[in-house]
């Protein structure tokens, strides 16, 4: 998902966590990241485009672009 840029839309396909990670799949699933969610970025920060700020459902994050890269999209029309 920190490949979409601003106001890019993308529907999730999977969460994949670095290894020792494995927590980071059901925090950003308790958030709303889950298969087939509508995503949208909304902004990425100033330097080096962390924190990168995203709607999933009806609800708006900041994410640092280390989860961000976790989460795999399809990017959407």
């Amino acid at each position: 998902m920190a490949s979409l840029p601003v106001k890019g839309r993308g529907i999730v396909r999977a969460i994949h966590a670095p290894e020792g990670q494995a927590a980071l799949v059901q925090q950003l699933g308790d958030l709303g990241f889950l298969q087939g969610e509508a995503v949208t970025v909304l902004r990425h920060g100033w330097l080096g485009g962390d924190p990168i700020l995203v709607r999933v459902g009806g609800a708006t994050y900041a994410l640092r672009r280390a989860e961000a890269q976790c989460i795999e999209v399809e990017r959407a029309a």
